[in-house]
């Protein structure tokens, strides 16, 4: 009987073990003193203009099952080591037809998850946003909206040499309700784009 108890107690210290593992902010280890940036960007003119300037301030969109479409701005940053992150944007939730709208702001409350991914920067992209390394990757954030609805902002940047697994757009989650159907950037129009900057809190 004690070699049962103590298999037991041992399978519910690993399972708890691995809910707290599962349950934290992910970063590479080697990544642990970085400070990241992320944006949903502008690119003017769009892609595939021969040069292509990058700033802050764009739009992305994510449709869910009915067809209904979120679409956000936004940026904002997360620490490497703690998990900390802060930042936010506006949100506009429109019906398939785009007759019916609701609209407002978030805030990123917390990381959950990022991981980069390979990548480098097009060499036509201009990139005025200048925070860091450009990296590619995946982010999970979770957002608190001014309607007072939580959700899940995911943030996915695919660069050049980046596997065709990454999609490069949001996805997200509001209520009940999850936009899970990205919209892919299109050729010549400046919308559902995104980009990771990576810096190391010591090079400051």
């Amino acid at each position: 009987m004690n070699r049962r108890h103590a298999l037991w107690m041992l399978m519910v210290g690993s399972a708890f073990i691995a809910a707290l593992w599962a349950s934290a902010p992910r970063v590479r280890a080697d990544d642990e003193e970085t400070r990241v940036r992320w944006d949903i960007i502008n690119t003017v003119p769009p892609p595939p203009a021969p040069v292509v300037i990058v700033t802050a301030g764009g739009k992305a969109s994510a449709r869910a099952n009915d067809d209904s479409k979120i679409t956000m701005t936004g940026t904002g940053t997360f620490e490497g080591a703690s998990g900390e992150a802060q930042g936010g944007g506006t949100w506009m939730v429109c019906n398939k037809a785009a007759t019916v709208c609701a609209s407002g702001t978030y805030r990123v409350k917390r990381l959950v998850r990022f991981d980069p991914a390979p990548g480098t920067p097009s060499p036509a992209n201009v990139d005025q946003i200048d925070e860091g390394r450009t990296s590619a990757g995946l982010a999970v954030l979770s957002v608190s909206y001014s309607d007072g609805d939580k959700g899940i902002l995911v943030v996915s940047c695919h660069l050049v040499g980046t596997p065709d697994s990454v999609f490069e757009g949001i996805t997200a989650t509001k209520g009940f309700v999850d936009f899970w159907n990205r919209e892919a950037p299109a050729p010549g129009v400046n919308a559902n784009r995104t980009v990771f900057h990576v810096r190391r809190e010591d090079n400051n």
